[in-house]
């Protein structure tokens, strides 16, 4: 595979058992990609001063309530991290060193900044796929409060989500519990590529969308949409040997998708050519 230097550093990464995944070195690989010079360690020691300035102000009782107090007093009212609520879309939300060096972002790369800092103060979180908002929790059995680190750090529980997507989706949506589970690592990383992929789309970029539809099918290599996508998007490229593989693929793993009759017909098309 002929990657990227810093695509090859991602994969280098992801290789590893998941629990080894440095989920704060495979973000700013992603981030490396769009900044060839970004300097990893510059960054790594920021979160490590951040967490030392944490743990000076920690109370004696680090019972988790007041730990999530301690730590949103630090980065919402000392530090100025705010969810970027204005410009929600911008990519520069979904890079870990923007993130840090802007003090904004979206949900899920504020929790990683949170999960971070939290970590080093031997306070271990993890991150919860609610849909359309990501969450994080203390990684402490039975303890069902959730954190919202787009808004300020507010604890949440369970009712509290449900309300949150009723809100989200605007209609009465039940809470399954898999909407509370917690993610992988690379599931972490998939959900931020995947904001990245949605967001270049967005924008027409079909270069960089393709660039995160590779990176998630480094994580994933038998994900059969991301798969579609990428031939889709070689397609639109004009990369059609590489598109006819992909959506060969893709109908051979599964026949009977929605889109199958499309997708024969571009496949058509392409035998055209």
């Amino acid at each position: 595979m002929n990657f990227s230097s810093a695509r090859q550093y991602f994969y280098q990464e992801i290789q590893q058992p998941d629990e080894y995944i440095n989920l704060a070195k495979a973000a700013l690989y992603i981030a490396q990609e769009e900044y060839p010079n970004l300097d990893l360690e510059e960054y790594l020691d920021a979160l490590n001063t951040m967490a030392q300035e944490v743990q000076e102000r920690l109370p004696t009782s680090r019972y988790p309530l007041r730990l999530i107090q301690s730590l949103n007093q630090y980065l919402y009212d000392d530090l100025g991290f705010t969810g970027n609520h204005s410009n929600y879309y911008d990519p520069c939300n979904s890079f870990l060193n923007d993130v840090i060096d802007r003090r904004t972002g979206i949900p899920i790369t504020l929790a990683l900044v949170y999960l971070e800092i939290a970590q080093r103060i031997d306070f271990p979180m993890v991150g919860i796929g609610l849909p359309g908002h990501f969450l994080i929790r203390p990684d402490i059995p039975d303890m069902e409060i959730f954190v919202d680190a787009f808004n300020r750090g507010e604890v949440m529980f369970a009712e509290d989500c449900q309300e949150r997507l009723t809100q989200m989706f605007q209609q009465p949506v039940s809470l399954k519990p898999e909407f509370l589970a917690t993610v992988s690592n690379r599931q972490f990383l998939a959900r931020m590529l995947t904001n990245l992929k949605y967001i270049y789309l967005k924008q027409q970029d079909l270069a960089k969308t393709l660039a995160a539809v590779e990176r998630i099918l480094l994580l994933f290599p038998m994900a059969m949409l991301e798969i579609r996508d990428r031939g889709l998007l070689y397609y639109q490229l004009g990369h059609h040997l590489q598109a006819a593989e992909d959506l060969q693929n893709y109908l051979s793993k599964v026949p009977d998708a929605e889109d199958a009759v499309v997708i024969r017909r571009l496949l058509a098309e392409l035998g055209k050519d």
